[in-house]
Parts: structure tokens; C-alpha cells; sequence
């Protein structure tokens, strides 16, 4: 568990990272390899799930040995499969990240929003849903390794 405390928003218990697979942790089918030591470091922490479409076919092959749980979504309505994903886990214990505009309504349900602009960009309704937005995916999974960026960021 991750325990942060945000003054004037929220005391966050986060036990689970909910990750969108294309265009935030892979791109173009194909996992960012030097995400591989923020996950090892997280995964002692949270329980790591990576959500997808699977587009490319890939996602079993690129996280073989990366500890996270891969969820191929099945509905042809991702949007609200994410949202109900998150939901299902315990949306008040979740941190969400995501770029695509299937990406809103999860980070609108967690806990922590995290939008990630990327090299795909991102979905402008998706940014408008997070609680934070940031450059890349390091810059996001460095917030969860080093939580006070949380609070300097959030607090109110």
C-alpha cells in the first residue's frame, strides 16, 4: 500500500496502479523497456494491473516477466470496461494512467488521475478528467516513487 497525505484533497491508501497499455506505457505494441525498474519498485508497494485492446497483439509477449497483471479488454465500449475496472478494484484505493480518450472515465473514477501527454499526445477530455497531468510515463510512476511531488502538486 501507498499511503500519501494531501493537505485540502484527500488522504490516499492506493493499493492498486491501473495502467493503460498504448501510448502510455508502449508504443506501437512495443513496451518501453526503461519502465521496467519503476515497476519493480512499485509492484512491492501496489498490485499493478495494465489494461488494453491489445491492438497489436503484443501486450502478452512485451510484459512476459514485467510484474503486472494484463487485462485484455473484451467489450467493444473501453471506455466504460477501464471505468468499471477501476471500479471493481476499489476506485477509493486506485491510481489510474492513461493518455487515450478511453482513458477519461478511469482516471475520472480512481482515486489519483494521472494523464500522460506522451509521444502519442492525449485525448483533451482525458486531461480535462485527470487530477494531474505530466510529460511521460516516467515523470508519472516517479510521482508514486517519490509522493511528496503528489502533495507539492495537489495540495490546496
Amino acid at each position: 500500500m501507498l499511503r500519501v497525505e494531501i493537505p485540502g484533497f484527500v488522504m490516499l491508501e492506493l493499493h492498486h496502479l491501473v495502467l493503460d497499455y498504448n501510448g502510455t506505457i508502449a508504443m506501437d505494441g512495443i513496451f518501453k523497456k526503461e519502465l521496467i525498474p519503476y515497476l519493480g519498485a512499485l509492484s512491492g508497494d501496489l498490485a499493478i494491473h495494465v489494461l488494453t485492446a491489445d491492438t497489436f497483439g503484443t501486450v502478452r509477449e512485451e510484459l512476459l516477466g514485467v510484474p503486472v497483471e494484463v487485462k485484455v479488454l473484451e467489450s467493444s465500449e473501453h471506455t466504460k470496461e477501464k471505468a468499471a475496472f477501476v471500479h471493481d478494484l476499489g476506485a477509493q484505493n486506485c491510481i489510474a494512467v492513461g493518455n487515450g480518450s478511453n482513458d477519461r472515465a478511469m482516471l475520472e473514477v480512481a482515486a489519483l488521475g494521472i494523464a500522460v501527454l506522451g509521444e502519442e499526445g492525449a485525448a483533451i477530455e482525458t486531461l480535462q478528467s485527470a487530477d494531474i497531468m505530466v510529460p511521460s510515463i516516467g515523470r508519472a510512476l516517479e510521482l508514486l516513487l517519490k509522493p511528496k511531488r503528489l502533495v507539492a502538486t495537489l495540495r490546496r
